[in-house]
């Protein structure tokens, strides 16, 4: 015998005809799911404890992150290299969460108008980096990136620095009182220029 698809419970055609039950029932599938996903992710040392040697950002470099992120650099350039041959061919290890539990937020993405930079520490001298902020095409002909001179001629937002530090303390990098009183001092007479690059020579220099 077949059933009656309007008798009792939920049939597909009340599901389908009821606008609000359907938005309900969507929100809870995709709530349960995300839950099995990503609850565990929280209890997996893998993507909870720093990779061995990893240290939080200096004050240098947590400036020149803010500049980093301010300036949108992360819509063109990623920082996650992903576990395909291709990938760690062209850029190095792959990248992994033990990397990057002092960045908040992370700047994982696969938006490559310009290359990966997740492993870029080191690779190219502090002068090259200066040059190819200052004009890319200076060094690479064909790049479309915009110039970033003015940041030369800007010196680091020094006073709410120890700020900013006391709240990434608080989401778990490990700086001392010490640490986060002389913020302000240790960028004394630095320019946003610098402080990109200290970060950009920090990308990556602890797996490769």
């Amino acid at each position: 015998m077949s059933q009656n698809p309007k008798s009792g419970g939920l049939s597909h055609e009340k599901i389908e005809t009821n606008n609000f039950l359907m938005i309900v029932l969507i929100l809870v599938v995709l709530l349960v799911g995300g839950m099995v996903e990503i609850v565990p992710l929280f209890f997996q040392k893998s993507t909870t404890q720093p990779l061995e040697g990893l240290k939080p950002y200096n004050a240098l470099q947590v400036a020149g992150r803010d500049v980093y992120v301010r300036e949108g650099c992360y819509n063109c350039h990623s920082q996650m290299i992903r576990p395909f041959r291709a990938e760690t061919l062209r850029y190095g290890a792959y990248s992994v969460a033990g990397e990057f539990v002092y960045d908040h937020p992370f700047q994982w993405g696969s938006k490559r108008t310009g290359p990966d930079l997740a492993r870029v520490g080191g690779r190219y001298s502090d002068e090259w980096h200066r040059i190819h902020l200052n004009n890319p095409r200076d060094l690479v002909p064909e790049s479309n990136m915009p110039a970033y001179s003015w940041l030369e001629k800007t010196p680091v937002d020094a006073a709410n620095l120890p700020t900013h530090m006391k709240g990434l303390r608080t989401l778990g990098a490990p700086y001392s009182d010490e640490e986060i009183a002389k913020a302000s001092e240790d960028v004394k007479g630095k320019t946003e220029m610098d402080a990109v690059i200290a970060y950009l020579q920090g990308m990556g220099i602890h797996r490769k």
